[in-house]
């Protein structure tokens, strides 16, 4: 789906149903999974994640901003504030679009038109505890196990769009004439081309090791081992888009600034880049996020190995 080029393409299908259901399948009662799960499966009916505040990070607020198809979505896993101040205090809950005190405003922003990006008001909503996803005050903690494959959708997503701008820099390179030479016959353009391929494939790497660990770990393995490396891999992933971007846009020149035409998906990809590397935990979080990650394993990995009994001394 990524080699259209287009995120708002990806995100205006589904880019808020995946991100938003996996908490209903996972935490909602079974009463609520069977009412809600199949219209959103089949595509009838869309779910979004409602946890991005314009101010506060995790801490109360009644307006969500920039919320993934929000604006068409049917059904809102939302993040609240239900109890004490810290992360024991926030729930999830689902809010649905007829309840009285929803309010939709679809944001304008650079690129990901379709997408739906939305300004959610809640004002004064009523919702039934049966929609409350598993238990109270444990919100914070279904976010996090929510965030690994979310990301990984990311990284996917973005090496693709990287090959991308590959693909269509290298077709362009190969018919456009500048000083009686193909593009692609000019050494500066041949240099662009391997620096895109060298770190695309590399990058490529490391996605399907992921890609592998994720198939084959338990689940709680997995989130405990792969979530600082998903957490580096998505700031890779979207560092090599946004160098792809740019490397592709030098190349088609003033192709790559107008809309439509041969520069098409390269002017596109560039307005977007910033909407892969920012949703989902921006660089500096992701970084740091990645460094706590393998400083914990590391601590649980020595306090298991001091805890573990000694073999006996051997006999001379």
């Amino acid at each position: 789906m990524s080699r259209t080029g287009s995120v708002g393409f990806q995100w205006g299908i589904a880019g808020g149903t995946t991100i938003g259901l996996p908490p209903v399948y996972h935490h909602g009662s079974e009463e609520l999974k069977q009412r809600v799960m199949p219209p959103c499966v089949k595509g009838e009916k869309v779910c979004c994640l409602a946890i991005t505040e314009p101010t506060a990070g995790s801490d109360v607020a009644n307006l969500k901003k920039w919320i993934t198809n929000g604006i068409f979505a049917d059904y809102f896993t939302v993040a609240c504030r239900t109890g004490k101040p810290g992360v024991g205090g926030i729930s999830l809950l689902l809010v649905e679009k007829d309840m009285p005190g929803v309010e939709t405003r679809k944001m304008k922003c650079s690129g990901a038109w379709s997408s739906g990006t939305t300004y959610i008001t809640f004002d004064d909503v009523k919702v039934p505890k049966g929609n409350l996803l598993g238990k109270e005050g444990k919100g914070f903690q279904y976010m996090m196990q929510n965030f690994n494959h979310e990301r990984f959708a990311f990284c996917a997503m973005s090496t693709r769009f990287a090959r991308v701008c590959l693909e269509e820099s290298l077709k362009f390179a190969g018919k456009r004439k500048t000083f009686g030479k193909t593009l692609i016959q000019h050494p500066v353009i041949r240099w662009k081309v391997a620096e895109m391929a060298r770190q695309i494939e590399a990058t490529h790497n490391w996605l399907e090791w992921i890609t592998f660990q994720l198939a084959t770990m338990p689940k709680i393995e997995a989130m405990l081992k792969l979530g600082g490396h998903t957490a580096l891999c998505k700031v890779q992933c979207t560092k090599v888009m946004e160098y792809c971007a740019r490397e592709a846009a030098q190349i088609f020149g003033g192709l790559s600034y107008s809309r439509g035409g041969q520069g098409e998906k390269v002017e596109r990809l560039n307005r977007e880049v910033r909407a892969m590397a920012i949703p989902g935990g921006s660089e500096e979080i992701m970084l740091d996020l990645g460094v706590k990650q393998s400083t914990k394993l590391a601590q649980m990995a020595k306090m298991f190995a001091e805890a573990a009994p000694q073999p006996a001394a051997a006999k001379l």
